[in-house]
C-alpha cells in the first residue's frame, strides 16, 4: 500500500548519487520501498529489476548500450494498493525524473484535447527544474552574499569615485567638497589625502554596522527601491487553442522571446532580498548546460507513470468513446517503442525512457489493448488488494501514518489522543468491510473511516482544554455503529 514515511526522505538526496545507486542492490531496492510501502512484493521485485537493469546498460560498451532497451511494466490492480506510490518512490530513489500523467486525458490527433507528446514535454519541464534546483544549491550561498553587498549598496549608496570615467593618461581630479563655515557660508574647498581617507573609513564603518543589523534581521521592514523585469501581458495576443500538435508551451515561449520591461519598485528589505536572489541565480546558473543535463538526464532516466491506462482499452468499436480511445493507442505507440519529440527545449528521444503504466482492469482487461501496444509492455504484475491485516500495518508502520497525523493534530490542542491495539484492529475491520460491501478503493478508506470517526471529536475539542482521549474498540464499534449497520447511509458516507 501507499502510505508514505517521510517525503523528504529520500537517499536520491544524498550527494554522491552514482555511489548511492552502484550500492543498490535490488534486493536494496526492495528494502527501501518497505519503508514507504505496505506489501505488494511482486512489483516491488519488478521496477527493483528494472532500476538496476538502467544501471547495468550504463556499464555496458557503447556498441551495444543503445540496443538495450527498457522493459516497460504494466500494474494491474485495484485503487488504493499502491501503484502509484511505488512508481514515485523508485524515482525518487534514483533521482529520476518523474512524471505521472492520466491516460485518460489524451485524444487522438485530430481531437480538442491533450496529445500524447505532452507527457514528454512535461517530463523534460521536470527535468530542467530538477537540475536548476541542484545548480542553485551550489551557488546559493555565492549569491547570498552578493544579494548582502546589493542590499548594502541599496541602504547606503556608494559616493561615486572622482576619478571614474577617466582614462588612464589623464590627470587625476582632486576630490573637492562644500564646507560650511562659522558664518553658515557654504564654501568649496578641497580635501587633504588623510581628510578623505576617513570620510572613507567612516562609511565603511557605517557599511559594517548595517551589514550586522542586516544578518540580525533588523532590517527586513526597511523599504529600498529595486529593479525588476516585467514580462509584456500576452492576453490580447492571438494564442492557437488546445487540439493543436506542440501547442502546450506555444504562450511561454512566445512570452519568453518578446522584450521585458523594467520596473522601479520600493519594496521592503525581505522581499528585495528574494527578487535579487533569483536575479543573482539567474546570473550564476548557464541555463545552456541545465537544459543539456536535463534532456541527457530525461532520455536515460526519465520515468513516466501512465495512470488509468485501462480507460483507453475498449471494445474497437466505431462510435462513443472507443473512437478516439483507440486513436490514443496509436499515438502512444510511437512514443513507448521510441520516437523523437518536438520540446520548447530542442528534440528528445523517447528510446530509453522508462514506461510504467496502471489501471484497475475491472472492466476491461490487458489483452483489450491494441496488440502492438501490449508487445511494448513485456512486464505484467498484478497488485493483490489489501487485507484488514494489511490496514493494521498500514496505520500503524509509516512515520507518517494517518493515526500519527490525527494524533499530532489533537496534540495543538493540547490533549492527547490514544489508540489501542483492539480500537486499531476495529477500524481496519471496519474499512475492509466496507470494500468488500462496496467499491473496494483500497487503503483511501481509511480516510474515510478516520474521517467519519473523529468527526465529533475535532469539531468539540477547541470547547474542553485538554485531557486524554483513548480510542478503544468499543468507542469505535459504539461511533460507527449506526453507519456501519445503515446500508444506505454507509454508501454516502463510508
Amino acid at each position: 500500500m501507499a502510505k508514505v514515511l517521510n517525503e523528504n526522505a529520500a537517499p536520491a538526496e544524498a550527494p554522491d548519487r552514482e555511489r548511492w545507486l552502484d550500492e543498490l542492490t535490488p534486493r536494496q531496492i526492495v528494502a527501501e520501498l518497505d519503508k514507504y510501502i505496505v506489501g505488494q512484493e511482486a512489483a516491488k521485485k519488478a521496477v527493483a529489476i528494472a532500476l538496476r537493469n538502467r544501471w547495468r546498460r550504463q556499464r555496458v560498451h557503447d556498441d551495444l548500450r543503445e540496443e538495450i532497451m527498457p522493459n516497460n511494466i504494466i500494474m494491474i490492480g485495484p485503487t488504493g494498493v499502491g501503484k502509484t506510490e511505488i512508481a514515485r518512490r523508485l524515482a525518487r530513489l534514483a533521482g529520476a525524473p518523474f512524471v505521472k500523467v492520466e491516460a485518460s486525458k489524451f485524444t487522438e490527433v485530430g481531437y480538442v484535447g491533450r496529445d500524447v507528446e505532452s507527457m514528454v514535454r512535461d517530463l523534460i519541464d521536470m527535468a530542467v527544474n530538477m537540475v536548476r534546483e541542484e545548480r542553485e544549491a551550489e551557488v546559493e550561498e555565492i549569491a547570498q552574499q552578493r544579494v548582502e553587498e546589493r542590499i548594502l549598496d541599496l541602504l547606503l549608496p556608494p559616493v561615486p569615485e572622482a576619478d571614474s570615467g577617466k582614462r588612464p593618461d589623464e590627470p587625476v581630479a582632486p576630490v573637492r567638497a562644500f564646507v560650511v563655515g562659522p558664518g553658515g557660508v557654504a564654501e568649496e574647498r578641497q580635501l587633504e589625502d588623510d581628510e578623505e581617507q576617513r570620510i572613507r573609513d567612516r562609511r565603511e564603518r557605517t557599511r559594517e554596522k548595517l551589514r550586522t543589523l542586516l544578518r540580525d534581521g533588523k532590517l527586513e521592514d526597511r523599504t529600498v527601491e529595486v529593479e525588476v523585469q516585467q514580462s509584456p501581458p500576452i492576453e490580447n495576443l492571438m494564442i492557437p487553442i488546445g487540439g493543436m500538435e506542440g501547442m502546450d508551451n506555444f504562450a511561454e515561449m512566445l512570452q519568453d522571446m518578446l522584450p521585458k520591461r523594467t520596473k522601479r519598485r520600493t519594496v521592503s528589505v525581505a522581499e528585495a532580498r528574494r527578487i535579487l536572489l533569483q536575479d543573482e541565480l539567474d546570473k550564476l546558473i548557464d541555463m545552456d548546460e541545465v537544459v543539456n543535463e536535463a534532456i541527457e538526464r530525461a532520455e536515460e532516466m526519465g520515468i513516466i507513470f501512465l495512470d488509468e491506462i485501462d480507460k483507453i482499452a475498449g471494445d474497437h468499436g466505431g462510435v462513443g468513446p472507443d473512437v478516439s480511445r483507440e486513436g490514443v493507442q496509436r499515438d502512444l505507440l510511437p512514443i513507448v517503442e521510441g520516437s523523437t519529440v518536438q520540446t520548447k527545449y530542442g528534440l528528445v528521444r523517447t528510446d530509453h525512457i522508462l514506461f510504467i503504466a496502471a489501471g484497475a482492469f475491472h472492466v476491461s482487461k490487458p489483452s483489450d489493448l491494441i496488440p502492438e501496444l501490449q508487445g511494448r509492455f513485456p512486464i505484467r504484475v498484478e497488485l493483490s488488494p489489501l487485507t484488514e491485516d494489511d490496514f493494521v500495518r498500514i496505520l500503524t508502520e509509516p512515520k507518517n501514518a494517518l493515526l500519527r497525523q490525527y494524533q499530532e493534530l489533537v496534540a495543538t490542542e493540547g490533549a492527547t489522543l490514544e489508540f489501542t491495539e483492539d480500537g486499531i484492529r476495529e477500524i481496519a475491520r471496519i474499512a475492509a468491510e466496507a470494500n468488500e460491501r462496496m467499491e473496494n478503493i483500497g487503503a483511501r478508506r481509511l480516510h474515510t473511516v478516520l474521517t467519519t470517526l473523529l468527526e465529533d471529536l475535532l469539531f468539540d475539542l477547541p470547547d474542553h482544554a485538554g485531557g486524554h482521549i483513548v480510542m478503544d474498540g468499543a468507542t469505535v464499534r459504539e461511533r460507527l455503529k449506526k453507519i456501519v449497520e445503515d446500508e444506505d447511509l454507509r454508501r454516502y458516507i463510508l
